[in-house]
């Protein structure tokens, strides 16, 4: 079993991007198939991923950016936006938010 652990951030605009629907549509495909997305560059293990949203392709849907943490049983889920509105995020940003994250749920 997966726990998901959503970064305020993340909880903020998850439902401005998907429908609870869908939301769990991706929890789950996520939960099958955590190491799915591209690491990112320098991020310390963040991974990037692609989802689609109903209505558009992959291109016109979302990234979502996380870090699975397998031996625990947990995924972060650190931030959710539209490609359209970021074109990238560095790598040491997410390494600073991961890292955030590892103090916040010991």
């Amino acid at each position: 079993m997966v726990t998901f652990v959503e970064s305020p951030l993340f909880t903020k605009q998850v439902h401005d991007y998907l429908t609870d629907t869908e939301y769990g549509v991706f929890q789950e495909y996520l939960a099958a198939n955590p190491d799915m997305g591209d690491v990112v560059r320098g991020s310390g293990g963040v991974r990037k991923v692609r989802w689609s949203r109903r209505g558009t392709g992959k291109s016109g849907g979302v990234r979502v950016l996380y870090f699975a943490r397998t031996e625990a049983g947990q995924i972060w889920l650190l931030l959710i936006y539209a490609k359209s509105a970021v074109d990238s995020i560095p790598g040491h940003i997410l390494k600073a938010l991961k890292e955030e994250m590892e103090h916040a749920n010991k």
